[in-house]
């Protein structure tokens, strides 16, 4: 194997590294937004849970933060929720996601 195919391997191995985290980034960080979403409507336990993993199943459907970010403002628009504040909280989210992956390795 020559060293052009190591680096080669190198590379493939980093990229599917990153997307593997990216993916459970967005994973957890949804379901921190939907958590965080079911409490401003007043659901909880089972109703909360519920909510968020239906984020969750929407976000591997739509594949983008847009999308999420419009359906929890649309749900929240009767609570005086702004669509900038539910993006702001998903970043938050995916900041607090990403500490806790890197600390779970």
């Amino acid at each position: 194997m020559t060293t052009f195919d190591k680096r080669e391997q190198g590379f493939e191995a980093k990229f599917a590294h990153d997307e593997e985290l990216m993916f459970k980034v967005m994973a957890r960080s949804t379901k921190l937004l939907g958590m965080w979403a079911a409490a401003q409507l007043g659901l909880g336990g089972g109703a909360a849970a519920t909510y968020a993993t239906q984020l969750v199943t929407t976000n591997l459907e739509s594949r983008t933060s847009d999308d999420i970010v419009r359906k929890v403002a649309a749900d929240l628009a009767g609570k005086d929720v702004s669509t900038e504040e539910v993006a702001r909280k998903l970043q938050e989210f995916q900041h607090q996601a990403l500490q806790q992956l890197e600390a779970d390795r």
